[in-house]
């Protein structure tokens, strides 16, 4: 007899956004002592993991291309989330965190997860094998919005420092939104082809075994524990901003760092999904969840952060420095180079997890 398949409240990702939730509202409003700071970071790390299945439930149900859109949009809320909850009590001193984060979730997608990916599929197979045609549409889409998003504003005029002005926020923010929706509808209907794993031998991979999609009942009641994972989020967050702030100021590193460890947070779960698929010889799959992390990353946080400074005090700084835009420049050409023969070895994997140590030996040391 086949079991009974566990529904959302009895699994631990339906027990977790209720745990985090009655500790967020012990924890509201009070200073909180360094031992139980771990504790609520935990627990902040296992909210953006539950949130994230609870999507990816809704996605199952609901089919593309509007499940790709809920997962996205899912995990672009917790990075907002977690940037504006930062840069409202941080003051002038965050006026770049949105910049650094964005732009630390480039690297770590374009570099480390799609790095580590191919290492692992050439290291199985010798040659890792995917689409070129797919692969390359996503790095030049990614390649675009990080120029425009975060290139452009170092050298515009209008406005003093690396920063738009109002006109140049909201067309840098619609370009964005415009390119993502286009990008989700390449993907998943008009040359949904293009973005299926291959087989070594270059052939398309088109039936795989799926689970069934859940019941609308299990789907309903992962939107309910989607949203309280959300508000839990948002809430653990505010309560560990000042610690993981005065942490880093302690500790001699620059501010820009507090965006590295926000990247590295919500992109957690991609990172786990893409190496799953990659030790599976999916290596499609893999990319696919890298580059479009980072097309996600860009494509809607920079509009929704561009909308929030109509409450938000102070500029915000997006352009960035040289050093970053020489890791930028690096990275769009060596993974242009990877891609073009839609074959990669181990050196390929190992240059693109070199550029992100060298990017986070910079983050740490400027």
């Amino acid at each position: 007899m086949t079991p009974r398949p566990r529904t959302p409240l009895v699994h631990w990702t339906g027990v977790l956004p209720v745990a985090a939730m009655v500790l967020l509202a012990l924890i509201w409003g009070r200073s909180l002592p360094s031992a139980l700071v771990g504790v609520v970071s935990l627990f902040l790390a296992a909210a953006v993991l539950a949130a994230v299945h609870h999507a990816e439930v809704i996605a199952h149900r609901v089919g593309e291309p509007f499940g790709s859109l809920v997962l996205a949009v899912a995990v672009t809320i917790i990075e907002v989330a977690l940037i504006v909850t930062l840069m409202v009590d941080g003051g002038a001193k965050s006026a770049g965190l949105a910049r650094d984060t964005v732009f630390a979730a480039v690297m770590i997608t374009c570099n480390g997860i799609v790095g580590l990916c191919l290492l692992i599929g050439a290291l199985k197979r010798r040659v890792a094998v995917f689409n070129a045609e797919g692969t390359g549409a996503e790095l030049a889409s990614v390649a675009t919005l990080a120029g425009l998003s975060l290139v452009l504003p170092s050298f515009t005029t209008t406005t003093p420092g690396p920063q738009f002005s109002g006109p140049q926020l909201v067309f840098a923010a619609l370009a964005a939104l415009a390119l993502y929706g286009l990008f989700v509808t390449t993907q998943t209907i008009r040359h949904r082809d293009y973005f299926l794993p291959l087989t070594t031998a270059g052939e398309v991979i088109d039936t795989e075994d799926h689970a069934d999609p859940p019941s609308l009942r299990a789907a309903l009641s992962s939107l309910g524990l989607l949203l309280l994972a959300l508000v839990a989020v948002v809430g653990l967050a505010k309560a560990v901003s000042p610690t993981i702030e005065s942490g880093v100021a302690a500790a001699g590193l620059p501010s820009s760092v507090v965006g590295v460890v926000i990247a590295l947070l919500v992109l957690l779960p991609e990172t786990i999904a893409a190496v799953r698929a990659a030790r599976r010889d999916r290596m499609q799959t893999s990319i696919n969840l890298g580059l479009g992390s980072a097309m996600a990353s860009i494509g809607l946080t920079i509009p929704a952060v561009a909308l929030a400074t109509i409450w938000l005090k102070g500029p915000l700084i997006l352009g960035l420095g040289a050093s970053h835009m020489v890791l930028l420049a690096l990275t769009v050409v060596v993974g242009t180079l990877t891609v073009v023969p839609g074959r990669a070895t181990v050196l390929q994997g190992s240059v693109h997890l070199t550029l992100l140590a060298a990017y986070l030996v910079l983050a740490v040391s400027p």
